[in-house]
């Protein structure tokens, strides 16, 4: 699958980037690009992008990582939300899923209830009809 993704040139200590079109399985760091198709310095924030180029592999299909999303939207390339990039600790997410267990759990354990309780009033042993336990008929 071919991503547009950054990768990083320059020296030490002074980053720039190059937008890229690659195949997704590639280094991203020594891996031969397919296109070109612009460049990000963050020092001296300057951003050039070929939106042409860009529109048209998307179009094709290419998928852009969240940064290049988000650099997109920014300069109006592409029409949509901009994409939340963050990390959630291990800490964080085993607490979201504690939480969530929690809610369903009680969830859970009230739906059988009724389910049980039916189940209990069916299994009574009923009389028959016209049977006593004493023997005698019931008119």
């Amino acid at each position: 699958m071919l991503t547009i993704r950054l990768t990083r040139k320059g020296k030490k200590n002074q980053p720039f980037f190059r937008v890229v079109l690659i195949d997704k399985r590639r280094s991203s760091k020594g891996g031969r690009a397919v296109e070109v198709l612009g460049y990000v310095d963050p020092l001296t924030k300057r951003k050039s992008f070929e939106k042409e180029r860009i529109l048209h592999w998307i179009k094709m299909g290419a998928q852009p990582t969240a940064t290049i999303h988000n650099l997109l939207v920014a300069e109006k390339i592409v029409d949509a939300p901009k994409i939340k990039k963050y990390n959630i600790s291990k800490k964080a997410k085993a607490e979201a899923e504690k939480a969530s267990a929690a809610t369903a759990a009680p969830v859970a354990e009230a739906a059988p209830a009724p389910v049980a309780e039916a189940l209990k009033e069916e299994s009574k042993p009923e009389e028959p009809l016209g049977h006593s336990p004493t023997g005698e008929a019931k008119a």
